[in-house]
């Protein structure tokens, strides 16, 4: 894990998580940032104290690997996806499994949860996302339109509405409960990898064209196109807390800070150290934690 350390954006290597059997696929933090979760390519989740880097807990029972993990809003509930075709949802508590959750018919690449909690997003292989509740593990909506698998998703802060990204290079932004057909937005050459809303319902999309696209929340026109020069693919994106900047990173060793009023490009960090790649990002108004997979 490396934190921004100072105004000229230099860094250090912090914290070094040392337990897992294969590759690391996702990392989230706990709303306090002083627990972190990490999923794997054995099949386990992996919780840790943030700061000492302390192994907490091993959670087990997926059958495949883990491509996603994620916390609830209040800390208490985290869900993955996997290889296996399922989704879990856990309880920190009581470190369990709370409910199991198998509508999918292909592996399972991307699980989000809703800011205000109720909700689960989860998509894959089998070109869906479903919408769950997190309460009771019931499905409620099947969101059926791409054409490829979906491998991001995210929630709008007001949780009214999900974004999907897939490998049919396409976003679609869908309103919750609602028989309205999906907005589907276009531009990207490759796959999009992973997507974000901000505070005001600016959504940022990133693909392995390299690029990242912000989206307008009202006309859902594309404002700005980030990055491409160096056509690598772009794992993790985030905004600020208020929405003005966005931190992205890409395949390899480089994170870029976007004043997302201007599309102008703020500040750069290379990573110089062997075998790694950023997996994840988190962002406080101007402070990017970023998370690293050893290879």
């Amino acid at each position: 894990m490396w934190r921004h350390s100072s105004e000229d954006f230099s860094v250090s290597n912090i914290r070094y998580f040392s337990k897992h059997k294969g590759e690391v696929n996702c990392c989230a933090f706990s709303p306090d940032c002083q627990i972190m979760l990490t999923c794997c390519d054995d099949g386990r989740l992996y919780l840790w104290n943030a700061t000492s880097a302390k192994h907490l807990a091993t959670f087990n029972g997926h059958s495949g690997p883990v491509k996603s993990c994620v916390f609830s809003s209040d800390g208490q509930l985290f869900a993955s996806a996997s290889h296996d075709r399922t989704v879990r949802i856990w309880s920190r508590s009581i470190t369990e499994c709370t409910h199991i959750l198998t509508a999918h018919s292909g592996s399972v690449e991307t699980v989000s949860f809703s800011p205000d909690g109720q909700w689960l997003v989860s998509g894959g292989w089998d070109n869906r996302a479903l919408i769950w509740r997190v309460q009771s593990g019931e499905l409620l909506e099947d969101l059926r339109g791409h054409t490829a698998a979906v491998q991001s998703s995210a929630f709008s802060s007001d949780s009214q509405c999900v974004a999907t990204g897939s490998w049919d290079r396409t976003v679609r932004v869908w309103k919750l409960f609602e028989e309205k057909e999906a907005v589907t937005l276009q531009g990207h050459l490759g796959n999009v990898a992973c997507l974000c809303f901000s505070v005001s319902g600016m959504l940022a999309s990133g693909s392995w064209d390299g690029t990242v696209r912000v989206w307008s929340p009202l006309s859902h026109a594309c404002l700005f196109v980030l990055g491409g020069c160096e056509r690598v693919w772009v794992r993790s994106l985030a905004f600020s807390r208020d929405g003005l900047v966005l931190a992205s990173t890409a395949e390899g060793d480089m994170v870029r800070i976007w004043d997302v009023t201007t599309g102008v490009c703020l500040k750069r960090l290379v990573i110089r150290t062997q075998h790694t790649a950023v997996c994840s990002l988190l962002m406080g108004s101007f402070s990017p934690a970023v998370l690293n997979s050893w290879m």
